[in-house]
This record gives C-alpha cells, sequence and structure tokens, in this order.
C-alpha cells in the first residue's frame, strides 16, 4: 500500500477546499513539480489524462502526463516525502464503455493501487479509440462522433463497480447539469462526491450549487478563475480578473485579484482548483487563508455575475454540448 492516505470519503474532499492541478508543463518538468508541491504541503493533486483533445490541434492541452507523475511519485514514496494527499483522476469521454480498463491503465502509469476520486469528465460518451488514447474523434462533417448506445447510467453503474473492486475510493461527476445530476442521484447506488463545473464569479451558477449541496455533492470549481489567459487564448472569452469590482476589493485587502476570487471560492463552500504553471503563482494560491471577504463584499461579488461560460469546447468539437 502506498504511504497515501488510506481512508478517503467525500467528507474528506468536502472539509478540504483547495487543493492544486497541472497543467502548461512539459511531461519532464513534473517530477519537480511534485516535489515542490508537498515540500510547502500543498493539499493535494489532480491529474488530467486531457483537458480538452481537440485543442490539441493547435495548442498541446492534452497533458498525457500519468506516466511522468508515476515516476515522480515512486520516487517520492521511497524517499519518504509523502505523508497523506488525495489523488484523483477523470475517465476521458472515449472511455465510457471501457471504465475498468481505463481505470487500469492510469494507475499502472501512475504507479498506484488506488485513486482516491475517478470522476466522469463529460456528461457524453463518444467513440472509442483505444484505452487511454483520450482522443476527440469527428465525423465526416466535424462534429463530435458521440457514441448513443452507451448511457450515462451505464458508465455510472461501471465507475461503482471501480468502487466495489477497491480500485477507486470515491466517484464523482464534471460538467453535470442540475437534469444530469438529478437523475445521477436517482440511478446510483453510490453517490456522487462531487461534481466538478466551471464557476467564478462571472459564471456563478449559485442554482446548481447549492442544489449539490443540498444533496450533500460537494462543487468544485475548475475553471475558479475564469479561465484567465489560458481560455482567453483558446476560446477567446473575457477574464473576470479584470473586473473593477474585484480590482477595488484586491486593494481593500492588500491581495491580489486571483486571491480575492479564490477566496470567494472558498467562502462559498466549493473546492477551487486554479492551475498554473509557475512556483511563486502557486505559492501566492495557497495564501488566501489569513483573510476573509465581509459579507457586503461578497455580495459585491454575486452582483457581477455574468452567467458567462469561459470554457467552450465547442470550438473545437463542431457542437455545443451545453446546448
Amino acid at each position: 500500500m502506498c504511504p497515501r492516505l488510506s481512508q478517503l470519503s467525500a467528507v474528506i474532499w468536502v472539509r478540504v477546499p483547495y487543493f492544486f492541478s497541472f497543467t502548461d508543463w512539459d511531461n519532464r518538468e513534473m517530477g519537480g513539480y511534485v516535489k515542490m508541491q508537498s515540500s510547502i504541503h500543498y493539499l493535494g493533486f489532480e491529474f488530467h489524462s486531457s483537458l480538452v483533445s481537440q485543442i490539441g490541434k493547435s495548442k498541446d492541452a492534452d497533458y498525457k502526463n500519468e506516466a511522468e507523475v508515476g515516476e515522480a511519485l515512486s520516487e517520492a514514496f521511497k524517499t519518504g516525502l509523502f505523508l497523506s494527499y488525495p489523488v484523483r483522476l477523470q475517465l476521458w469521454n472515449s472511455d465510457h464503455g471501457h471504465v475498468l480498463e481505463a481505470c487500469k491503465d492510469s494507475l499502472k502509469k501512475l504507479q498506484l493501487d488506488y485513486l482516491d476520486l475517478y470522476l466522469v469528465h463529460f456528461p457524453v460518451a463518444v467513440k472509442h479509440t483505444g484505452v487511454g488514447q483520450t482522443d476527440s474523434p469527428l465525423d465526416k462533417d466535424g462534429v463530435l462522433d458521440i457514441d448513443t448506445t452507451i448511457s450515462l447510467e451505464t458508465t455510472w453503474h461501471a465507475m461503482e463497480d471501480l468502487v466495489s473492486k477497491g480500485l477507486v475510493r470515491s466517484i464523482g461527476i464534471s460538467n453535470y447539469d442540475i437534469f444530469l445530476t438529478r437523475d445521477c442521484l436517482a440511478y446510483s447506488k453510490v453517490k456522487p462526491a462531487v461534481n466538478q463545473i466551471e464557476t467564478h464569479p462571472y459564471f456563478q451558477r449559485d442554482c446548481l450549487v447549492k442544489f449539490c449541496q443540498k444533496h450533500g455533492i460537494c462543487v468544485t470549481a475548475h475553471t475558479p478563475l475564469g479561465g484567465a489567459a489560458a481560455n482567453a487564448e483558446w476560446f477567446g472569452t473575457v477574464s473576470c480578473l479584470d473586473d473593477p469590482v474585484l480590482k477595488a476589493l484586491a486593494e481593500k485587502y492588500k491581495k491580489t485579484v486571483a486571491q480575492i476570487v479564490l477566496r470567494w471560492g472558498i467562502q462559498r463552500n466549493t473546492v477551487v482548483i486554479p492551475k498554473t504553471s509557475k512556483f511563486e503563482r502557486l505559492k501566492e494560491n495557497f495564501e488566501v487563508f489569513d483573510f476573509e471577504l465581509a459579507k457586503e463584499d461578497m455580495d459585491k461579488i454575486k452582483a457581477i455575475d455574468r452567467k458567462y461560460r469561459t470554457n467552450q469546447p465547442a470550438k473545437f468539437w463542431g457542437i455545443d454540448l451545453y446546448a
């Protein structure tokens, strides 16, 4: 057994409302990143097999970093560098009909016995292209090749089997709206521990957040800063980090705008997982526990909601999955 948390439940994920993720790094740099995270006591790791595979055609965002991360973790375990941490991973769209094989493939690459949390990345199954390939195949019309023979219920029951086999401690969903979340609650034997969604000051989604929390589902913000430069480059979207209200609050609290936004996310009882490729930003992102936003300032942020989604994979998939 690896020297990690031996028992992880949804409760732990709810009570630890802050951890970090990898992005924009050459795979060879992953080892140093993992060690750096542990040395300053960050609370967990997030591994992406892929974000939006089609972005890879113009931008290398298909991380495929599991093997490199696995080597770094193995070295860390041998030196006793880690005491405990949660590891979470996502099932890619093309593996909905191959959940067990995909999970085992990831565990092998990561050199782990089990995952603490495994999520369904998107509520859609696409044509299978090989276990762990993380592709987003398009049809002859340039539209995402959706597999209509695999239901989300079928996928979820396969996820539940991973729990019974001891390969995964907790399972969850990602990018599910209220209707899909409600359905998952209805047909599940093992309830989703997490719903990972885009949510930030410009896309607050209070109804979905409150629905999930009411039913004991931890909400994780996968784009807590509104995507910032990455989504602006990929999708041409606007970042909330330039908002004058947030800038004024940053000046008031003597913090960065990003720290204000992360603190807002934490105070609404959501998990925030900001991405960065810079060590100094990692440290900055963690320095959000020494202050608290006043209620009137939380209300000011609530008032700037634009219902504005910044993550727009339709640009690469030829179909709006959120329609």
